[in-house]
């Protein structure tokens, strides 16, 4: 169960739903609720897709490359403290909204769902390297398959954020935002440091 509650403080930090409702606002300007509804519904299924392939098959992916998860483990860590060092000082929010304005200004808006939405802004490094890292320490089967529920359960909170993006983003304000975001980077730096130390001790036990 401390697993698992620690695979989902992971993900929905990495995910930041708070964060994401203005962007999704933003991406979806001058749709209807519907249609809204369509984009946010497809995107959250093609990153589910794109985590679900790295839950089951990252660290077949990492042996065939020679890298061990200890390994990983540490460079993954190094690479969530630096997503929550942007997500303290607000570095993160604005590399998000450069992306979201790009793909409107290229009319990208059909494809929406695809680019940038699924992929960087969901299914991004930071949640993909999240990802390895906790299937990493839930070998077995059973594991896997309670991992991937996890994942499904953090997207559909992230889904329902998106349902209610314009409510959601009146309700938390400016101040409410910085303070939540804040909040939530300071976890994933505490998170990303554990799996660093977690990295090293299993890069030791192999020497």
């Amino acid at each position: 169960m401390e697993a698992l509650i620690s695979a989902f403080t992971t993900l929905i930090v990495t995910l930041d739903p708070p964060g994401m409702a203005p962007l999704f606002l933003g991406l979806t300007a001058g749709m209807n609720r519907e249609q809204r509804k369509q984009v946010a519904v497809r995107g959250c299924l093609i990153a589910f897709g794109i985590l679900a392939v790295f839950a089951l098959f990252g660290s077949k992916v990492l042996g065939t490359l020679g890298i061990s998860i200890g390994a990983f483990r540490i460079a993954g860590g190094m690479l969530l403290f630096w997503i929550a060092f942007e997500m303290i000082f607000e570095k993160r929010q604005e590399r998000k909204e450069k992306t979201s304005e790009v793909a409107i200004t290229k009319d990208h808006i059909h494809h929406v769902a695809v680019f940038p939405l699924a992929l960087p802004l969901i299914a991004g490094p930071g949640a993909i390297s999240a990802t390895i890292l906790i299937a990493g320490a839930m070998p077995g089967t059973l594991e896997r398959v309670e991992l991937l529920g996890v994942i499904g359960f953090s997207i559909g909170l992230l889904f329902l954020v998106m349902l209610i993006a314009d409510r959601f983003d009146k309700l938390l304000g400016v101040t409410g935002r910085a303070i939540m975001t804040r909040l939530l980077g300071v976890i994933l730096a505490a998170l990303s440091v554990q799996f660093v130390v977690d990295g090293i001790k299993s890069a030791f036990k192999l020497l």
